[in-house]
């Protein structure tokens, strides 16, 4: 093989094909070339077990989140928290329909002579139902209420201070007019 077809070997064909030419060739190439292509073949062959090494270690690293072990575990306990919460719902469901039913009988009988009395104490009822919902709004709305009676007392002061600058300023308009008054009786007389 001449100088010249080696250079365009190794430029034109890829290294698989390089490697297969030169493995092909015979012996009277130095063992000393066979040597180097071994080292590189073995030095490759590291690299690559590194490399699946440091995926392994990754895969690893990640396997806490994707691994079916933890998954499965996670599983378990989310099914025992639906479970948990089903029986909560279950048992929710009996105590509401507990309460709906009466405790003791609905119609219960009244004699004639007291129908009167019952109606008034329904209305007695309603009125103490109406009242006590315009106290609690009262009480709802108490810091409201401070709020709006400082914001009265500080527009009462202010109208109380520009009532006094007014009086003075008209106690003024009316001195300033006796005095223009009297200038004019006396420059008449």
């Amino acid at each position: 093989m001449t100088p010249n077809y080696m250079f365009t070997l190794f430029c034109l064909h890829p290294q698989e094909d390089i490697d297969s030419t030169s493995s092909g060739l015979s012996p009277s190439f130095s063992s000393h070339l066979q040597e180097v292509e071994q080292r590189i073949r073995t030095q490759r062959q590291v690299d690559e077990l590194q490399l699946q090494m440091e995926l392994l270690k990754l895969e690893k690293q990640s396997a806490d989140v994707t691994h079916r072990f933890h998954l499965s575990r996670r599983f378990q306990m989310l099914q025992m928290f639906c479970g948990h919460l089903q029986d909560v719902l279950k048992e929710q469901n009996r105590l509401r329909q507990r309460l709906m039913k009466p405790l003791g009988r609905t119609n219960l009988p009244v004699q004639a002579h007291l129908h009167r009395f019952v109606v008034d104490v329904m209305k007695m009822l309603l009125d103490y139902i109406q009242a006590l919902d315009v106290k609690l709004d009262s009480v709802r709305c108490s810091p409201a209420a401070r709020d709006r009676l400082a914001q009265m007392n500080t527009g009462l002061n202010q109208l109380l201070a520009h009532v006094a600058e007014v009086e003075g300023l008209s106690g003024r308009v009316l001195r300033l007019k006796d005095v223009h008054c009297s200038t004019k009786d006396t420059t008449s007389a």
